[in-house]
């Protein structure tokens, strides 16, 4: 299997110092920006798009279509390429309780993005108790898996 990585520009921003060894990981140019019309695209084709951590505002935008950032724009294209997917959330509870949010996550679901969230998957912790260490990777990583296994 093959791994490409995207980063938002605030993932991209953070994790700079590490680029290079992120690129020597995976043996493909991490992305965070679209590429110039008439550039080839440089990844393979995707079996599966995995979207993790996904922030509050992945999420909202992904729902709602608003592709500027280059992530968005990826996932937001696999939807109609019929890519499987999956995503889990990393949002805090204040943020979980914004309308916009739990629609984002039913429109994602009605989309068959399989959105492991809540129950299933991450649950909120409360606005600045966030535990790094405690986000469920398990659960990602065996959805990932069961995708790949399907196909």
């Amino acid at each position: 299997m093959e791994v490409c990585l995207g980063l938002t520009p605030t993932a991209a921003h953070w994790l700079e110092p590490q680029t290079a060894e992120l690129e020597r990981l995976t043996g493909h140019r991490v992305r965070s920006a679209y590429k110039l019309p008439g550039e080839p695209d440089v990844w393979p084709k995707a079996d599966v798009i995995a979207v993790a951590p996904t922030t509050f505002n992945t999420v909202n935008a992904w729902a709602l279509g608003l592709t500027r950032d280059f992530v968005v724009g990826v996932v937001a294209g696999g939807i109609g390429k019929g890519i499987p997917m999956v995503a889990m959330p990393c949002v805090n509870a204040a943020y979980a309780q914004h309308p916009q949010f739990e629609r984002g996550v039913a429109e994602l679901r009605r989309m068959r993005v399989r959105v492991l969230y809540g129950d299933d998957g991450f649950v909120p912790n409360p606005p600045g108790q966030g535990k790094p260490q405690e986000y469920p990777w398990h659960l990602f990583l065996g959805a990932v898996e069961e995708i790949v296994a399907a196909r």
